[in-house]
């Protein structure tokens, strides 16, 4: 009777353990958006590979940007992100604290969509459009 306990703590405490894990990474802390450009996005990891990368923010024209760094663990999420690369984006977050280990990612933002910003807010209530890209020289001298 006294062995099976010691065989049946190790597995409790394994159980709680997985379980601990299972519920921090199905639980939001919070959840947004930020908008900026992506700056950095790049596959990272020794043994648990993850998408690591850098939006940069600018709040006012002229200001000091700000960088958010996040991670991203779907490759389809990563493929938009680096097809929309040099494009004003918005990317949706879900924050997420208390997952163990860098196996995880290296920040605790988790990127979940992607979309192309196709106006620039300067102010709360002012938006500056985006022109369409103006058409090719060959086709403008017809």
């Amino acid at each position: 009777m006294g062995l099976s306990r010691w065989l049946l703590l190790p597995l409790v405490i394994v159980l709680l353990i997985v379980g601990y894990i299972f519920a921090v990474a199905n639980w939001n802390y919070s959840s947004g958006e930020r908008a900026g450009w992506v700056q950095k996005l790049s596959r990272k990891g020794w043994l648990c590979k993850t998408w690591e990368g850098e939006l940069s923010l600018v709040s006012m024209p002229g200001a000091t940007p700000e960088k958010f760094l996040f991670t991203v663990w779907d490759d389809a999420v990563a493929e938009q992100i680096n097809k929309v690369m040099g494009k004003r984006v918005a990317l949706h977050y879900n924050e997420k604290v208390g997952l163990p280990t860098s196996c995880f990612g290296e920040t605790r933002a988790y990127i979940t969509g992607v979309r192309v910003q196709d106006e620039i807010s300067l102010m709360p209530g002012v938006m500056v459009p985006v022109p369409p890209p103006a058409a090719p020289a060959s086709a403008a001298s017809r």
